[in-house]
């Protein structure tokens, strides 16, 4: 079976966001200039079309610098403590409503 990442960790998505925002500035701000030079608004709009496609290739795919500092998930408790504890807090609960 064929183990692919398709995760990334919170300062990835974090830095994959600011990527995507300069990308898109950038190439909005050179699109709207040269569109104006040349008085075509329709070359504006296809720079930012490819401001936006080269975004998505460098941000969307979880790509291993997104992944860089993962996440220590703590140990789930057993079963038996589980159930134990759920019915404690329930107990004490009912003692308080008594109350």
């Amino acid at each position: 079976m064929l183990n692919i990442a398709t995760h990334m960790d919170y300062e990835g998505q974090g830095r994959a966001e600011k990527l995507s925002r300069v990308i898109i500035t950038l190439f909005g701000a050179v699109g709207l200039i040269w569109g104006f030079v040349i008085q075509q608004f329709s070359q504006t709009v296809y720079i930012l079309i490819a401001g936006v496609l080269l975004a998505s290739i460098l941000t969307i795919p979880p790509w291993p610098i997104y992944r860089r500092k993962p996440l220590n998930w703590q140990k789930p408790r057993p079963e038996s403590q589980t159930a134990a504890s759920g019915s404690s807090e329930q107990e004490s609960t009912k003692k308080k409503r008594k109350n």
